[in-house]
């Protein structure tokens, strides 16, 4: 699992951003130190390419919400 993969999942999970409910994709960093900015996108960014996310494109940009048919799968890697 990528060092931020639990922060972003935790994070999502927490605010409730599946199937419909959805954020902006530049909000997932925030909490953590903007040094830490740049592997968090990254890593978000890999997570919308592994089909985690559901994107929705919105005027102000990219919005996602965790792909409920993968909630088992992100549930065995927060265990793990």
């Amino acid at each position: 699992m990528g060092k931020y993969r639990r922060f972003i999942f935790e994070k999502m999970l927490r605010h409730g951003y599946v199937g419909g409910s959805h954020t902006n994709i530049e909000n997932i960093p925030k909490g953590k130190p903007m040094g830490e900015y740049r592997e968090i996108m990254a890593e978000a960014k890999d997570l919308l390419k592994e089909g985690y996310f559901i994107p929705m494109r919105k005027p102000d940009g990219l919005h996602i919400s965790l792909n409920p048919r993968r909630l088992k799968e992100i549930g065995k890697e927060l265990e793990s």
